[in-house]
């Protein structure tokens, strides 16, 4: 049975990061424990004030090294707190960890998967204006992803063999609207930022749904805007998902009209194909947490919401 967390190819634990912690950087010891372990990274909170970010997975190594490299610069301005490291931590072979971790702020709040999809739309407006002041044009040498971010026609393989799998409901229905998608206009634009995975576990909620941080920039990368305005779908229902739109559409065309900048959107704002896009990017995220994690994980059950949504919007 599929589960949330991919099998690990480090294994680091509360011992590891205290003798990491201890030799590179003792100003910064105090008490750790674990309190994540995710698909890529493993997070020990250190302290009250800082975490530490370590990859389990050797593909999340460069992914790790792309953070490090980008995060401080690109925080800088936004209006949501990002975890860009504060420590940078060398890889450690002497220790069986040969590879790089970082320390990073503790912020607050808690995971919006956690949150009926309802209590999320507090964070619509502020998820909103996040999208569009990171969704900047990005430099040539941004960090490149092959799944995140390309052409919607270069998923197509993979989504269709999902949909064959058998663990995706009403597969036709998603089909439609999958084919709909893709056949939306190619972004034709500069590339521009992404977060790259922008869906309700990588957000961070206050008790009242209003927006914490973003966090998890393990899949940062920059292309079709798209791919990031996917969270409408992701994160809300249909209620939330129109406040987040219509935010993106205000915010995007005064952007770009006073910047000159090819950013989220244009002279006319977010076009319908881009949004049509999005809704593909949604089917590509949704899809593969249905096919790749347990039905009753959260992903899981995040993944089977979302292709009901789209379902029943297209009807």
């Amino acid at each position: 049975m599929p589960t949330d967390a991919p099998e690990a190819d480090f294994h680091p634990d509360v011992e590891l990061a205290s003798r990491l912690v201890a030799e590179q950087h003792p100003d910064l010891l105090a008490p750790l424990r674990r309190v994540a372990n995710g698909w890529d990274n493993v997070m020990f909170r250190l302290g009250d004030e800082l975490a530490v970010r370590m990859p389990r997975r050797e593909l999340a190594v460069q992914l790790m090294l792309h953070e490090q490299r980008w995060l401080p610069g690109l925080a800088a301005g936004l209006p949501v707190p990002l975890p860009a490291p504060v420590r940078l931590g060398r890889p450690a072979p002497e220790l069986g960890y040969d590879v790089p971790w970082s320390i990073v702020p503790w912020l607050p709040g808690s995971a919006a998967i956690g949150f009926e999809t309802a209590d999320r739309d507090a964070a619509a407006v502020a998820l909103a204006e996040f999208v569009v002041a990171f969704g900047k044009a990005a430099p040539a040498d941004a960090p490149v992803n092959p799944f995140r971010g390309v052409p919607l026609a270069a998923r197509d393989a993979s989504v269709r063999a999902r949909l064959a799998a058998g663990r995706v409901a009403e597969p036709e229905a998603v089909a439609r609207v999958w084919e709909r998608s893709i056949a939306a206009s190619v972004r034709t634009g500069p590339p521009v930022w992404l977060h790259g995975d922008l869906h309700p576990a990588n957000l961070l909620l206050h008790a009242d749904g209003a927006l914490a941080a973003v966090v998890d920039f393990g899949d940062l990368t920059s292309g079709d805007p798209a791919t990031d305005l996917a969270t409408a779908w992701l994160t809300f229902g249909p209620d939330g998902r129109a406040v987040f739109r219509r935010r993106v559409d205000e915010l995007a065309a005064p952007r770009d009209e006073v910047e000159g900048a090819a950013g989220v959107g244009g002279a006319a704002g977010v076009d319908d194909a881009t949004w049509e896009r999005a809704r593909g990017w949604a089917l590509v995220m949704a899809t593969a947490m249905v096919d790749a994690t347990d039905a009753q994980s959260p992903l899981g059950l995040l993944g089977a919401r979302v292709l009901d949504d789209v379902v029943a919007e297209a009807e």
